[in-house]
């Protein structure tokens, strides 16, 4: 697995929907880690806006609404870990975060909805997958790595155990 895959879902201008999360479910303190736009049913913040979404703007994105998530507002989300083998030091790692598909239904997507998901990462990199991809596969947005929360500067996420060469998974 290579960097670009490893940050693809740490920033995403997406197609993505998901449940409600606990506490209020909008409401953002921090500055925004993941945007959710597309076939979402709700938003907690408007249309893009070419002067301060200029990343955004310069890989194509377009939406009217969108749903973004801080860093409290993933944490708190119910977590999986998996324990895959990165390739770039061939160990063993612990990493962290909420089902991708627990993150799409806060958006107000519904499980059986046909979607594509667009994962983009900082740097531009794009892949696509669908809902029922990331369900069947127990994509992750991971936000932990080893216990430390993860940053762009250091790796990203990891989205799946299979992408991870994955020796296994735990709850």
């Amino acid at each position: 697995m290579n960097k670009r895959r490893l940050l693809a879902a740490s920033m995403l201008g997406a197609a993505l929907p998901w449940p409600a999360v606990a506490a209020a479910p909008g409401a953002r303190a921090g500055p925004g880690l993941l945007t959710l736009a597309g076939k979402i049913s709700r938003g907690n913040r408007g249309p893009l806006d070419p002067a301060l979404d200029q990343l955004m703007v310069k890989h194509g994105a377009q939406f009217d609404k969108a749903w973004v998530f801080d860093a409290a507002m993933l944490q708190r989300l119910p977590a999986l870990t998996i324990q895959p083998t990165l390739e770039y030091d061939a160990k063993v790692h612990r990493l962290s975060g909420p089902l991708l598909s627990t993150v799409v239904g806060a958006a107000g997507v519904t499980a059986d909805a046909p979607v594509m998901l667009g994962l983009r990462a900082l740097d531009g990199y794009t892949v696509a997958v669908s809902l029922a991809d990331a369900q069947r596969y127990r994509m992750i947005v991971a936000h932990t790595l080893d216990g430390a929360s993860m940053n762009s500067a250091r790796f990203g996420p990891c989205t799946t155990p299979t992408d991870c060469r994955s020796s296994g998974t735990s709850r």
